[in-house]
């Protein structure tokens, strides 16, 4: 049946199965208690993270532009969610309906301020398109950090001063408390949940590269030039791949809000720490290589936890992993070391045939 198949079908089977079998594994871990409850913790950020690096290899690595604003989608996403969660909590009793409506209403928050940012930022190139896009992470952040909401008898208040500039009612309740986020919006995420999320992430992300707006995309990485003068409509499929990565982020964003008690923006969640991060694991994964992104999201989120223990050479281990990979990734020699490798072993396999 394998041999049947064509290569890209192959190839998207192995990334499925892997991310599978990884869950499979981490289950029956978590079930018989072989792993630390700070460890089981984190699979839901793993897997937030996941999402965030297959999401942004879309724009970095199969539309080729430099994208450093992602956290700032993933920032729109977890606030509208959680906003509408904290609104809806007492009104909406069913917690995985109330979590399905907030996805959603995250997952088009974050999509419409990707066509929003998109339209007048794609037409930047390199430096430029990644200043922009860094600029509008930054923007979200703050305007989130400045805005307060509440709600009362009458109906919602806002207000970007303090919580007395609401003018509520006695019965009023602050909902966005300005730098101090939104408290108590419902627990909602799981590793199941967040699982499923990945494998949705995929399915699109990869059935769209191998679909014919893919390879229009891919077209427009490889020559502009040549791909408008075939007649291929460069601002309607860099809108589009924009716009899915973002909702893609949107989505990550939606899962990590309803992972914790308190959700604040700072430089170190939502800041453009967050989105360079990001992209770290986009590079050292490989750019274009979704498969690469997940391994590498997957080591460098676990690896601090795995060295905790270590204390001071934590972090020193951790940059010697980073170097590493990055060798491993992009050196001509470790390039030309594996494609001789491959191609002895494909070699062998034709000869047994």
């Amino acid at each position: 049946m394998l041999k049947k198949m064509n290569k890209n079908t192959k190839s998207n089977l192995i990334t499925y199965g892997m991310v599978i079998i990884a869950f499979i594994i981490m289950q029956t871990l978590i079930a018989t208690g072989s792993i630390s409850s700070l460890l089981e913790g984190i699979m839901v950020p793993v897997c937030i993270y996941v999402i965030m690096a297959v999401s942004l290899n879309l724009v970095v690595g199969i539309l080729g532009e430099l994208s450093l604003g992602h956290a700032g989608f993933m920032c729109v996403g977890a606030f509208s969610s959680a906003f509408f969660s904290k609104c809806m909590r007492d009104v909406i009793e069913n917690g995985f309906l109330r979590f399905l409506l907030a996805m959603l209403i995250g997952i088009a928050v974050a999509a419409i301020f990707g066509i929003i940012i998109g339209i007048p930022v794609l037409r930047l190139k390199g430096d430029y398109l990644a200043i922009v896009t860094l600029a509008f992470g930054e923007i979200i952040k703050n305007l989130v950090n400045v805005l307060f909401i509440g709600k009362d008898s009458n109906g919602f208040h806002f207000s970007t001063k303090d919580v007395m500039g609401l003018n509520m009612e006695p019965d009023g309740t602050v909902i966005v408390n300005g730098p101090q986020g939104i408290t108590g919006t419902p627990q909602d995420s799981t590793f199941l949940i967040a699982f499923i999320m990945i494998l949705i992430t995929l399915f699109i992300v990869l059935n769209m590269i191998n679909s014919r707006d893919g390879r229009a995309i891919m077209a427009i990485r490889d020559n502009r030039i040549a791909a408008e003068s075939v007649g291929i409509n460069i601002t309607k499929y860099k809108l589009m791949a924009f716009t899915v990565s973002a909702a893609l982020a949107g989505g990550a964003g939606v899962l990590y809000a309803h992972n914790l008690s308190t959700l604040t923006a700072n430089t170190n969640n939502f800041g453009y720490n967050q989105s360079i991060m990001i992209l770290v694991f986009v590079v050292l994964g490989g750019i274009g290589n979704i498969r690469g992104s997940i391994i590498a999201a997957v080591i460098l989120t676990l690896l601090p936890e795995l060295l905790r223990g270590l204390e001071d050479y934590r972090m020193l281990i951790y940059a010697i992993v980073l170097i590493a990979m990055m060798l491993f990734n992009w050196a001509p020699k470790a390039i030309e070391w594996r494609e001789k490798h491959l191609s002895f072993h494909r070699k062998k396999k034709e000869a047994v045939k």
